[in-house]
């Protein structure tokens, strides 16, 4: 399913990787995230507020971001198409620690203050067990695993996880 249909079905997805627009605006990266939206064009103050660093450098090239900054505007990209559903990719990758905190937080805040589900691959299991409510592990397609998101440590899911 392409990026419009998945817009369509309530779908927003934060691929592995970031994979924003180097050589386009944070603005423009995000204004991308709109463009099958059928509610009016422009960035919602929410994404702003999710992500203040984000209107700081509205008219940067994303390329210029630092790691955690290109995440952030992945996301915010994501959320214009403003989903039900947010499926995330490794989402913490070689990003700085308080930028994982602040991502972390906001994922939670989407959950509880805007309704939205969140479904999140991850193998930073430090992470998981803030975030999550509930887990899955699966191996090539089979749960191998499954638990709340509090109890992941004390189920033993770190053999699962390899790197």
């Amino acid at each position: 399913m392409g990026t419009a249909g998945r817009i369509a079905q309530g779908i927003g997805y934060v691929p592995q990787g970031r994979d924003i627009f180097p050589r386009l605006s944070v603005k423009e990266n995000l204004l991308v995230g709109a463009a099958s939206r059928k509610t009016p064009k422009g960035i919602p103050a929410f994404i702003y507020q999710l992500f203040p660093v984000l209107k700081e450098m509205e008219h940067r090239n994303g390329g210029d971001l630092s790691g955690g900054q290109q995440q952030q505007l992945a996301i915010g990209r994501a959320l214009m198409g403003q989903p039900q559903l947010l499926i995330l990719d490794e989402p913490t990758e070689g990003i700085q620690p308080n930028i994982i905190q602040h991502i972390g937080r906001t994922l939670k805040s989407l959950v509880s203050d805007h309704g939205m589900t969140v479904l999140l691959v991850e193998q930073y299991l430090d992470f998981v067990k803030i975030i999550a409510d509930d887990y899955l592990v699966m191996n090539r397609g089979v749960i191998i695993a499954r638990g709340k998101g509090a109890n992941i440590d004390a189920d033993g899911i770190e053999r699962h996880i390899s790197v």
